[in-house]
């Protein structure tokens, strides 16, 4: 069995950088893209198990990612937003784009990692 594919869409290299060494460290596969049009490229060309989606990026936001995955049909099969704002309309706004969570940063590593594991496990 094929590794999970995590793609931290992150425009902050040292947070990336370090989601990263986080999550290979445990066994996933993971790219990293902190521009809209590299995300979704990337997404569209290496499917994607779990998008871990800043919801402000470079060339964007979060928001223009989803649409540019949906319109592509690279949809990721889990998607959980990450943010700075503690702000209950865009966290509405990013679960009604289908994300399973919107993580208000910074985000425990052992509490990311337990929920990731959650969210790619089958029923």
């Amino acid at each position: 069995m094929t590794s999970p594919h995590v793609l931290i869409a992150e425009d902050n290299a040292l947070v990336s950088d370090a989601m990263r060494v986080l999550f290979e460290a445990v066994g996933y596969r993971v790219s990293i893209a902190g521009e809209v049009g590299a995300i979704i490229e990337l997404a569209a060309r290496d499917p994607v198990d779990l998008l871990l989606l800043d919801v402000t990026l470079k060339g964007g936001d979060g928001f223009d990612v989803l649409a540019g995955l949906r319109s592509r049909s690279a949809r990721p099969r889990v998607i959980a937003a990450l943010t700075g704002r503690d702000d209950p309309e865009l966290a509405k706004r990013c679960r009604a784009e289908g994300c399973v969570a919107v993580l208000l940063k910074p985000v425990a590593p052992r509490e990311l990692l337990r929920m990731a594991e959650e969210w790619l496990t089958p029923p």
